[in-house]
């Protein structure tokens, strides 16, 4: 009974100072002004530094986010304009090819060249790969009227005449070819001969005279004879001659006035 009454009265005393100590928090609470309390401030005190390296840790996880989003999208913004750079270089290449090839086609009308006359123009696709022979393919054929035995030339003159033709494209035959013959003339003195390919990029003119008065600088001029080459069109000018003191016609060498390593389109003379 004795320790009962003693336990009791400490739980009394305990409660007792447990509601004192509550008034006093409660007083002070109170009384106290704007200022933080004690108890406040001790944990705002253990609390604040977790926090500010929480919040330190957050921000930093973030900008490495928004770093990495800004980075991704930085790359797929530079490769799609990579990709239309590319597009208009290649559109602009397109554009000056278009323009330079519409230029070489209106230089190739020779102003002489009658008007009556049909012209037709081609592209150069393809050469012969071999050395001995001189021809080039281009893109125009029977279905488009081209066929054997028409000339083709360039705006500076006679560069062959097409001896094959399938539907679309046909085969010409340069005047510097071994098998190549043109009836011509000389511009100045009129005199005829044989424009003669060498195989090389010369043409032998042939048949000429001893007593022909004949002189480097001469134009050659096509003569109109053999039904292929209309008269007057431009072979080539003389270049080099040799009169040998045994022989009846001189040795004539003419440089052709087309340039065969740069054709590109050319001329073909209709019917």
């Amino acid at each position: 009974m004795l320790r009962k009454r003693i336990k009791g009265k400490r739980l009394i005393t305990l409660l007792s100072l447990l509601i004192l100590f509550s008034l006093v928090l409660m007083t002070l609470n109170i009384k106290r002004d704007q200022s933080p309390f004690f108890f406040e401030s001790l944990i705002v005190t253990i609390i604040s530094p977790v926090q500010a390296v929480f919040t330190q840790a957050v921000s930093s996880i973030s900008g490495v986010f928004e770093h990495y989003f800004f980075v991704v999208n930085s790359a797929r913004e530079n490769k799609e304009l990579r990709m239309q750079i590319d597009q208009l270089s290649q559109e602009k290449n397109e554009l000056t090819e278009r323009v330079k090839q519409q230029e070489r086609i209106a230089r190739l009308i020779p102003n002489e060249e009658p008007q009556a006359r049909q012209l037709t123009v081609a592209t150069v696709i393809g050469r012969d790969a071999t050395q001995w022979s001189k021809v080039v393919f281009i893109d125009k054929g029977t279905k488009q009227g081209v066929h054997e035995n028409l000339a083709v030339m360039t705006n500076a003159g006679v560069i062959g005449h097409i001896i094959q033709s399938t539907g679309t494209t046909s085969k010409v035959l340069l005047i510097t070819d071994s098998r190549s013959a043109v009836d011509s003339l000389f511009q100045g003195s009129r005199v005829t001969g044989v424009a003669v390919g060498t195989g090389t990029n010369a043409v032998k003119m042939k048949y000429v005279p001893m007593n022909a008065k004949v002189e480097v600088g001469d134009p050659i001029l096509s003569s109109g004879l053999g039904g292929i080459f209309p008269k007057g069109l431009r072979i080539g000018v003389v270049s080099q001659i040799i009169k040998m003191k045994q022989g009846l016609f001189q040795d004539i060498t003419v440089n052709p006035s087309a340039d065969f390593s740069r054709l590109e389109e050319v001329l073909v003379l209709m019917p």
